[in-house]
């Protein structure tokens, strides 16, 4: 096993993972059930290809130190990256390439479910500014289905967030395909062990592409929930 990108040693990433150097700082807050996926966790190897990132693994991040400390760091402007109102646009000029502080972006690492789950535990992550993109891509994932339009995997959300910061004067993204031909790889290994019968994953039928996916119904059409969260709670009242 490789433990640094989480793969077993004979299909190991690492020396095929891009260096994308950014402005912007990455923090990827994992939940457990994420670390110890070995199976298409594009999260981490998002973050071993962002030299200027960093990665927390917890439910609770009220709870944690080094995440608690940035988010009272003066010297950085911390937004979350995750659905819901009021939400800042830079496309709209809602963040300023003048502004001094370190932009610093935070990501739930996580099934749509347990990320909900995080959040409601981490009322600090509930108060900070969101950050909007505008309409991306759909998610190319074929061996996921999303719970609904505009969900997207960890590595889809950050090259959308970086292609958006890019065009926003925030941030340089110098190679916009890296990230997504990294996706597109990580794929293709996957399918290939689905379609080899001598396998124990194998597949009798294909993936179905994407956009011929029927909608989720039933039970799992209750996943849509997930992603409807109130608005940002206010700022817990000073002392008397």
């Amino acid at each position: 096993m490789c433990y640094r990108c989480a793969w077993p040693a004979a299909l190991c990433w690492c020396a095929q993972l891009p260096t994308l150097p950014t402005r912007t700082r990455f923090v990827f807050l994992m939940h457990p059930m994420e670390y110890k996926r070995v199976k298409a966790g594009t999260g981490r190897l998002t973050h071993l290809s962002l030299p200027n990132s960093e990665l927390h693994v917890a439910t609770d991040f009220d709870a944690h130190a080094p995440v608690q400390r940035l988010l009272a760091d003066p010297a950085r402007r911390v937004l979350l990256l995750y659905p819901g109102e009021p939400a800042l646009d830079p496309a709209a000029g809602d963040l300023s390439p003048a502004d001094p502080r370190t932009l610093t972006i935070l990501l739930l690492d996580a099934t749509w479910s347990c990320a909900r789950k995080m959040l409601r535990l981490s009322p600090s992550l509930q108060r900070l500014p969101r950050l909007r993109l505008g309409p991306v891509t759909p998610s190319r994932y074929l061996i996921k289905q999303q719970p609904a339009e505009g969900c997207l995997s960890t590595l889809e959300a950050v090259h959308e967030t970086l292609l958006t910061l890019s065009a926003a004067g925030l941030d340089t993204y110098t190679q916009p395909t890296a990230l997504l031909d990294l996706f597109a790889a990580m794929q293709a290994r996957q399918l290939a062990f689905a379609a080899d019968p001598t396998r124990p994953g194998y597949r009798r039928r294909p993936y179905t592409p994407p956009a011929e996916r029927a909608p989720a119904t039933g039970q799992s059409a209750r996943r849509r929930n997930y992603l409807r969260l109130p608005p940002n709670p206010p700022p817990p009242a000073p002392p008397a």
